[in-house]
């Protein structure tokens, strides 16, 4: 028969989280960063650790919330996320890089949208997310933004991926987008190299 230890019951799941919750709130710079990692992955902590991240001054403990909205991954966690990609903080600009690195669904979810963000910084740094998720999607998002891309170096940058990854159903796009830059020499250098990459990676036809 197994032992019962005195002292009353084991806290429950939920009595954890509120703990956690509350030292995030009100704990030191080190109960702070403990109770982020506490609350990774628990999708019931989202509004604790986006109100954290909104706030928080000490960049470990705020890597530490990043850290675990990303391992939630669901919309309400990259909704905390996303609007961090503005920030004039650089570093908490790369943290917010790296934490939508790690959430495939929800970075492939918001994917289009950031391509089509009015901002060109945001669109290019949205052209390198795209290297995260699955190549054909890449492909297709990564196209339909250079169709009507007015930007030099946001089209470089989305050229600069899919000459990794795009497919074949690229290359009219690149050509097109040749044609549109063609008195830019860097940018019609790299649409080139794409190009070939592209038509080296795809099945050989006989002629």
């Amino acid at each position: 028969m197994p032992l019962v230890r005195k002292g009353g019951a084991t806290p429950s799941p939920t009595a954890d989280r509120r703990s956690a919750e509350e030292r995030l709130r009100n704990g030191t710079s080190d109960e702070r960063w403990a109770a982020a990692r506490a609350l990774s992955g628990q999708a019931q902590a989202v509004k604790s650790l986006s109100a954290a991240l909104a706030i928080e001054p000490d960049a470990r403990v705020r890597e530490a919330v990043l850290t675990s909205l990303a391992r939630i991954d669901t919309a309400q966690s990259a909704e905390a996320i996303l609007p961090l990609i503005r920030s004039d903080d650089a570093d908490l600009r790369t943290g917010a890089l790296d934490a939508l690195r790690l959430m495939p669904r929800a970075l492939e979810a918001n994917l289009a949208g950031l391509l089509g963000d009015p901002d060109a910084d945001v669109r290019l740094l949205a052209c390198d997310l795209a290297r995260e998720i699955p190549p054909p999607t890449a492909t297709r998002l990564l196209c339909d933004l250079l169709v009507g891309e007015r930007e030099v170096n946001v089209c470089a940058a989305a050229v600069d991926v899919l000459a990794e990854c795009g497919g074949p159903e690229a290359l009219p796009v690149l050509s097109a987008c040749a044609d549109r830059f063609a008195d830019v020499p860097f940018l019609a250098f790299s649409l080139r190299i794409a190009g070939d990459r592209i038509c080296g990676q795809s099945p050989s036809h006989d002629d």
